[in-house]
């Protein structure tokens, strides 16, 4: 018996030092993975940089269940067609509260690069559907289409179409007509604000709200810090895409300063709708979004600039497992569930800094939940090592 007792003290030795030994191990390459080329990241961010880089996570991976949390469903989500103007149609996603409405209509812009490839309203679809429980809106994903094969304007002209036919059918989906709201991301960004550009100038639907995450808002070449710091990709947009983007989306040069696809350097920005902006710190659209957010300021639209620091480019898509995600997501959808039922204040510009987890409880779980994730994915690539 006191054999057996010394054998188990032994392995239960070995365990600990063992667990102890790959815990450090775990901490070191996280550690190692925050230093990148512009400088430190947040614990979070350096291992989802490291998953994406390494091909560890795909756009429509599933949080694992312990970092996200789960309820009742309370909206429906189908395929829709959707008619525009060239006589066809395009492809769309829509969810709806399961309550009886109206219901405010939110039209949703994806992020891509204008280009075939780069996203859809399927690899969006996480943000989507976290619209729309967290407004209680109808939120509909616009599959406009997209270069090379449908260059400029088809995309703007297909994502109009689109909110003028929600507008148009928003009772028969249950929708309030007077309460409509437009919102996008990088690419999607840039076309949800075009949209509302367009929207005044043909005096379509009026818009409530336009919400621009991390928006590209001009194709000149423009001397912008954020550009030349952040451009090698490794913060998930590189330069390289962005002029490819440009070359493929509006092959005529003389497109660039059009205020359809450079809302940054229209003339007229007056009478736009109340707009959120927001920013990622290690993102080369940085500085343009926060320009543009000045210059709407400026023409006396009310707008709301947040950045957040220690994020890349397409953060909010990880809000499942980035706090700072889902802080982004939750003041998105608290700018639009406020510009439903009010009129924005108007203030002068002012840009708004976000650190991050503010509490002792949080960093703490922020760096646990990012030391489980890092050992998740060094064991998935030593794994690969034996395919």
């Amino acid at each position: 018996m006191k054999i057996v007792i010394e054998k188990l003290g032994i392995w239960m030795m070995v365990a600990s030092l063992g667990f102890v030994v790959s815990s450090l191990f775990v901490i070191l390459f996280v550690h190692y993975w925050s230093h990148t080329e512009a400088g430190k990241v947040p614990p979070k961010t350096a291992v989802l940089l490291h998953a994406v880089h390494h091909n560890l996570v795909t756009p429509d991976m599933r949080a694992p269940r312990f970092l996200s949390s789960s309820g009742t469903p309370r909206f429906t989500n189908e395929m829709i067609e959707i008619p525009v103007t060239d006589g066809t149609t395009v492809e769309g996603k829509m969810y709806r509260p399961i309550e009886e409405g109206p219901h405010p209509i939110i039209m949703y812009y994806h992020g891509g690069a204008f280009m075939e490839g780069y996203g859809s309203i399927h690899t969006h679809d996480n943000i989507v559907r976290a619209l729309a429980s967290r407004t209680n809106s109808i939120v509909i994903a616009v599959g406009y289409r997209v270069a090379p094969k449908y260059p400029f304007p088809t995309a703007i002209e297909d994502s109009y179409d689109a909110l003028v036919w929600a507008h148009q059918y928003a009772e028969e989906l249950g929708g309030d007509p007077a309460n409509i709201a437009v919102a996008g991301d990088s690419a999607g960004g840039n076309i949800a604000t075009v949209v509302s550009l367009m929207a005044r100038d043909r005096n379509g639907p009026d818009i409530k709200a336009q919400a621009l995450l991390y928006p590209l808002t001009t194709f000149q070449d423009i001397e912008f810090d954020s550009r030349t710091t952040y451009d090698s990709g490794y913060y998930l947009l590189s330069r390289s895409v962005m002029l490819r983007a440009r070359d493929t989306y509006t092959p005529d040069e003389s497109l660039w300063i059009h205020a359809y696809t450079s809302p940054l350097d229209a003339e007229d920005l007056y009478n736009l709708p109340p707009a959120i902006v927001i920013t990622a710190e290690f993102d080369p659209l940085r500085d343009e979004g926060e320009a543009y957010a000045k210059r709407l300021a400026e023409h006396g639209v009310p707008v709301q600039t947040i950045r957040y620091n220690g994020v890349m480019h397409g953060f909010i898509s990880f809000y499942e497992v980035m706090y700072r995600g889902n802080h982004g997501l939750n003041q998105t959808s608290r700018f639009l569930r406020t510009a439903f039922e009010e009129e924005p204040t108007y203030k002068p510009f002012q840009l708004y800094v976000y650190e991050g987890t503010t509490t002792r409880s949080m960093k703490v779980r922020d760096q646990a939940e990012a030391y489980a994730i890092g050992s998740f994915l060094l064991g998935k690539q030593a794994l690969s090592i034996f395919d």
